[in-house]
């Protein structure tokens, strides 16, 4: 008899989804997470002192606001079990060295006044972008969440019209080309660069144009999601749900192979030797550098190809603190989710990139920052604060030195430059907790090599071919049954949601009707 008709490895918050539709289907669901806690990227843990809940990975949850599961509550995170969203009036800003601001809000004019302080141009220019992105998004958004097109089809479609091409002609274009076709103030270009910046590519790298358009179009019809109680909410109303169908969720479970018979995934294998079964298969959170260890069944050249993929250069390192009182900027109005400290010039933010693509430290700090507990106090004892900061660094050091041994020196250098910004930081730090590239793959397999996105985003790493051709539909050549979720399959890094593709692929080999995988 199987110990479960489905077995879930790992508790990443795009596993968990796949899970949920699948025992809101009626299917008994094992769920298996190797740590201690559940989430993945999407947790809140106290990494400093009690009472001080801080989002470790994922700090604000943007693209997941246009899944169907959320619009639609398919899942009834929300009405059930007990997901709640802040939305704040500025989702991101910019704060420069001279103490000028530019904020995004949802409202177009209101982002266009702040850019013109810059540009009376650049704000003319601006909403015709917001233009474009709002008429660009449905066709975006109806990507995001379902199994990609195959590249040639999407192509072919796109080069089918003259909007289809412009959109084509940007999707190609590096960021920096673009703003400077569009923008004409260093300022503005700067912070439309960062974009580029938090999917860890530059922006003179070509295919990253898209960007822009991609993040203001949510910004403005979604906002900057805040999950009230801190970001492993999501995570533990996706539990409940699990849970209240019948599924279970297990910590300090470490599976170590997948098993298969006939070309069919029969189970796994974890850590300690036990064995537990599936009846119908096997969603898996497995990196594809470590695929084909965990998949011995799996076909020899799709191995090969996973092997291949290709980690980005530029890895995150992060500081979590405690703080006795809120953080006072020199810049007047920071009330932003998302707040990135601009360097002294452009030219500075682009060549921090050139630093890591050869292996060596940014020359300023590209440092970008949030304190959540100004927008949900429930996360802080009366009268705090925390703060989560992050910037890039190289995985492995030009000199040799372990993470583990100089986290805490560039944790400093971080500080010191939000001192730059941030006159009262040291005064209300209680402390700090640091994660280096190291960490994170420590807490998560699919952080590989400290990359949030588990592989480059690259366009031969996108859509249908993320990560590879062969492993692009969720499925595995050779584990027949086996369907994968995680940063590393598309859409991509960040909190999307995306395990209801894998769910949609799941369900459609399995002959179950997705409608009857929705509680509302």
């Amino acid at each position: 008899m199987a110990d479960a008709d489905i077995i879930a490895i790992g508790s990443g918050h795009n596993g968990l989804v796949a899970a949920a539709y699948a025992a809101v289907a009626g299917k008994t669901v094992l769920v298996l997470e190797r740590n201690a806690w559940f989430g993945g990227g999407v947790v809140t843990r106290e990494l400093t002192r009690p009472g001080f809940k801080h989002d470790q990975h994922s700090m604000s949850h943007i693209f997941i606001q246009g899944n169907p599961m959320l619009v639609n509550d398919e899942l009834g995170l929300k009405s059930r079990y007990g997901l709640k969203y802040l939305f704040p009036d500025v989702p991101m800003m910019s704060v420069f060295e001279d103490g000028r601001t530019l904020k995004l809000y949802r409202d177009t004019e209101k982002s266009a006044a702040s850019i013109a302080q810059f540009s009376q141009k650049d704000a003319e220019a601006f909403r015709k972008v917001s233009a474009v992105a709002q008429g660009w998004l449905p066709m975006i958004q109806a990507s995001l969440y379902t199994p990609p097109m195959p590249v040639g089809a999407g192509n072919a479609m796109l080069d089918s019209s003259y909007e289809g091409r412009e959109l084509w002609r940007v999707m190609q274009m590096s960021s920096h080309d673009h703003l400077c076709e569009l923008f004409e103030s260093d300022e503005v270009r700067m912070h439309f660069a960062r974009v580029a910046g938090e999917n860890l590519v530059s922006p003179d790298e070509k295919a990253t144009g898209i960007g822009m358009y991609v993040f203001l179009g949510f910004l403005e019809k979604f906002g900057f999601g805040v999950a009230q109680g801190g970001s492993g909410s999501l995570t533990a109303a996706l539990i409940r749900c699990i849970e209240d169908h019948g599924g279970a969720v297990i910590a300090n479970a470490h599976v170590r192979e997948v098993t298969t018979s006939g070309g069919r995934v029969t189970g796994v294998v974890m850590e300690d030797g036990t064995r537990h079964s599936a009846r119908d298969a096997v969603i898996g959170a497995i990196h594809p550098h470590l695929l084909p260890e965990m998949v011995p069944g799996m076909a020899p050249q799709a191995a090969r190809d996973a092997l291949r993929t290709q980690i980005t250069d530029a890895a995150c390192i992060t500081v979590h603190a405690a703080l006795d009182a809120p953080l006072r900027f020199k810049a007047d109005g920071v009330d932003a989710v998302m707040v990135e400290l601009m360097p002294d010039s452009y030219e500075t933010l682009r060549r921090a990139f050139d630093d890591l693509r050869y292996g060596g430290f940014v020359r300023t700090p590209l440092i970008g920052l949030g304190s959540l507990s100004q927008f949900d106090p429930s996360r802080v004892p009366d009268g705090k604060a925390i703060l989560h900061a992050w910037d890039y660094v190289p995985y492995h050091r030009e000199d040799g030195r372990s993470w583990d041994d100089t986290k805490a020196d560039y944790a400093e250098r971080m500080i010191d430059r939000i001192a730059d910004f941030v006159p009262n930081i040291r005064d209300v730090l209680l402390e700090a907790h640091v994660d280096s590239p190291v960490d994170m793959e420590r807490t998560s397999p699919s952080f590989m090599r400290g990359d949030l996105h588990g592989i480059a985003t690259t366009t031969y790493q996108s859509g249908a071919h993320r990560p590879t051709p062969e492993l692009g539909q969720y499925r595995v050549p050779g584990a027949d049954r086996l369907y994968l979720v995680g940063p590393f399959q598309h859409p991509g890094g960040g909190v999307f949601g995306a395990g209801r593709a894998t769910a949609q692929v799941l369900f459609e080999n399995l002959d179950i009707d997705f409608e009857d995988a929705r509680i509302s």
